[in-house]
């Protein structure tokens, strides 16, 4: 949510008409919130986790490229993942006719673009413990401080919530969003020091989902998986270098949001 918000407001006004034309049209099932606002519309793909009819997008919000530090062999990537489905969703936005795959795809992309610049989204770690790796981080279990207890939380999990900065959310399969007022000063924020204007960003260059996932790999590497232990409480110095990652990635993830976006759909 962090991220549509970013990107929304880079939008040139002919994508901001054509997204919020894709977005008026609804996804069934019924059930599924409609999500016809850009922010709402970048949790659709959790909103429907819990309905087996979309079992087939699971292994999309990912893909889990292996390291090892104990000379584990290393599985091979599923050929199902995040870049591939990011390709198949902005074909679809670029070429269909079909205006109800473009709204779905749309949403799809929204979402995705924020996966895919999570290090644990593209990071799974191969041990003779977990060889078949870690889930990214879903099998790596740390302690942490909550309500004034101290409480197990799933390695995931405490970056996907910018290590316990980020707006409050419900996991899936239940997804349960946070307020859309919390948004926006936790996107600002992320934008904070992390200016658009980073040569790195390579904005020039949106469709590169494969440069976005090995930059990810590699933080997950350097930063996610260094310094803490299983079990154990992360240092206050591993989460200020995690938390400046994870302000980071949300940043970047907005404004490539955009300028993908834009480059399907230039003005």
């Amino acid at each position: 949510m962090m991220t549509a918000h970013i990107a929304f407001s880079r939008l040139n006004p002919k994508a901001k008409a054509k997204v919020a034309e894709l977005l008026l049209i609804e996804i069934p099932p019924a059930d599924v919130p409609k999500s016809t606002d850009f922010v709402s519309a970048s949790h659709w793909a959790d909103d429907v986790r819990s309905n087996s009819q979309f079992d087939f997008l699971k292994p999309l919000h990912f893909i889990d490229k292996p390291f090892s530090l104990d000379g584990t062999a290393l599985p091979e990537i599923e050929e199902e993942n995040i870049v591939k489905a990011l390709k198949d969703n902005v074909e679809i936005l670029k070429t269909s006719t079909d205006k109800n795959a473009q709204a779905r795809a749309l949403r799809l992309v929204i979402h995705f673009v924020g996966d895919i610049h999570q290090p644990l989204h593209c990071t799974t770690k191969v041990s003779g413990a977990f060889p078949d790796g870690d889930q990214g981080g879903n099998k790596f279990n740390i302690k942490i401080m909550k309500g004034g207890k101290l409480k197990v939380e799933k390695l995931h999990s405490y970056w996907d919530g910018g290590i316990s900065t980020f707006p409050p959310s419900g996991p899936p399969p239940k997804f349960i969003p946070p307020p859309l007022k919390s948004i926006a000063p936790a996107a600002s924020l992320a934008k904070k020091g992390n200016p658009a204007s980073d040569p790195a960003l390579k904005l020039d260059d949106p469709f590169n989902f494969e440069a976005w996932a090995d930059e990810s790999f590699q933080l997950g590497q350097d930063v996610v998986y260094k310094g803490i232990r299983s079990g154990r409480r992360p240092s206050a110095n591993y989460n200020a270098r995690a938390l400046k990652v994870a302000r980071k990635r949300v940043a970047w993830g907005g404004y490539r949001l955009a300028a993908l976006l834009n480059s399907i759909w230039p003005e």
